[in-house]
């Protein structure tokens, strides 16, 4: 009985989960989505401590109620612009969780099995133990490279492919030699492959530069999955195996879809990589000739908004930063009152999460159905009378279309230089996170706003009143 309300549960766990992913892939069902996520985890829960012996709920509610508490904390303080981080961070605790898990089972009891399924049991706790330890370090280091701790620059080591190769060598060397040990005699062998791909994790990740984050970011969360996956077989728990299927495959389609976004391919990002430390200045042999920057003020932009009949907004992660989403759908509302035709143009990269400005607007309150990805707008925006860019660098560098020798060259951008007029709101004229510098600054149909967008937005809104 006990067995087929676990089956049952499981199904439907399963079934959530997937109606949870169709939900997330589209801003106006991603809050059904998320529900449909909780309620499957919830189901989950139960099922699965339903399974267990009664001595070991203590243990369990030790380990969730702080765990859960914990959780729903940080997920209460945590600010928008650190959401990517804190994705990091979570997926660190998976990969944790799939080291110790495996590691556990190695060193557990077995239950009887013949020699086929013996072998079988040790490739999954072998390959399950370094999935997850890549993606402890890798994303402990991505953290650091999105919370400003570590440096955004990519640490490109003489010899790096060879030193990954290297370790690669090492990691299945070490497997051979687990695999070969009777009993747990291999404890030896996992614990150093254990150790050898902690470190491929994260100088994997080191080596890639803060402008590829978004892509490591998507690519973690796959491994993350994959690890998840590997627990469950090690603990033949099916539901735990088709999550991290579902978890990893997903991950891995958006980190395809990411590089697509930058024109990359998936090997060129992890061996790769370009990026330099965020907001370092372009150097000066880098401008174009005879540039001359023009400017205005907030109140200038608010009389170009009064007169525009069609107005683009590009968000960025400056937007984010400042937090400026709030004061921005305000404007927003104005202008649509005063029968503007307003949309939103969001790049598939823009910001250090996939989806990362979808969701900085949703929490505004703006209406879905303005907000348009890049392949649905770029045709559009030769018909804008305005275009405001706030906080947003490489992807709307005409650099990627027009020089075929910048380090973006051929990354799809939003070509909002097709627009009668631009406005850029910037702190600064500082690169973007690739480094490069952006020829858009310095067009005839380009006015330049500096200052915090929060402050600039909020003077805008007072101004349009």
């Amino acid at each position: 009985m006990l067995d087929s309300f676990v089956t049952i549960a499981y199904i439907a766990a399963s079934a959530l989960f997937i109606l949870s992913l169709g939900g997330l892939s589209r801003q106006g069902t991603a809050r059904r989505g998320n529900l449909f996520g909780i309620l499957g985890m919830l189901i989950a829960l139960v099922a699965t401590a339903a399974r267990m012996d009664f001595g070991g709920y203590g243990v369990l509610a030790a380990a969730l109620i702080p765990g859960a508490i914990i959780g729903a904390l940080l997920a209460w303080r945590v600010q928008m612009t650190a959401m990517p981080q804190m994705v990091a961070i979570l997926h660190s605790f998976v990969g944790a969780a799939a080291v110790l898990v495996g590691i556990a089972t190695y060193l557990g009891h077995h239950r009887q099995m013949n020699e086929g399924e013996a072998a079988i049991h040790l490739v999954e706790i072998f390959i399950g133990v370094c999935i997850g330890a890549v993606t402890f370090t890798g994303s402990i280091v991505a953290f650091g490279k999105l919370q400003g701790t570590l440096s955004g620059r990519p640490l490109l080591l003489p010899g790096r492919h060879l030193i990954n190769l290297a370790l690669l060598i090492l990691t299945v060397a070490l497997g051979v030699w687990f695999f070969r040990s009777p009993g747990t005699d291999g404890q030896t062998a996992l614990i150093a492959a254990t150790i050898v791909t902690c470190i491929l994790g994260a100088h994997f990740v080191l080596a890639i530069g803060g402008a590829d984050m978004p892509v490591v970011v998507s690519m973690l969360n796959s491994y993350s999955g994959w690890a998840a996956a590997a627990a469950g077989f090690m603990l033949s728990n099916d539901l735990l195996i088709i999550t991290g299927a579902l978890v990893g495959s997903s991950g891995a389609i958006l980190s395809y879809i990411m590089c697509r976004g930058m024109n990359r391919s998936f090997v060129n990002v992890m061996l790769g990589g370009f990026g330099t430390e965020v907001g370092a200045a372009p150097a000066t042999g880098a401008l174009p000739a005879g540039a001359e920057v023009h400017s205005v003020d907030a109140a200038g932009a608010a009389d170009l908004l009064r007169e525009a009949r069609k107005v683009v907004i590009v968000p960025g992660y400056g937007l984010a930063v400042a937090q400026a989403q709030h004061a921005l759908a305000e404007v927003v509302r104005l202008l649509r009152e005063r029968d503007v035709d307003v949309r939103f143009a969001i790049h598939p990269v823009a910001g250090r999460l996939p989806g990362h400005m979808n969701v900085l607007l949703a929490e505004a309150n703006i209406p879905y159905d303005i907000v348009f990805e890049m392949e649905e707008i770029n045709d559009r925006l030769k018909d804008a009378d305005l275009v405001l860019v706030i906080g947003a660098n490489d992807i709307v560098n005409p650099s990627a279309m027009e020089d075929p020798t910048s380090p973006i060259a051929g990354m799809p951008v939003l070509r909002v230089w097709e627009a009668r007029t631009i406005v850029v709101m910037k702190r600064s004229m500082a690169s973007g996170y690739a480094g490069v510098d952006n020829p858009l600054f310095y067009r005839d149909n380009t006015l330049m706003l500096f200052g915090d967008a929060r402050k600039v937005v909020d003077e805008i809104l007072a101004a349009s009143r």
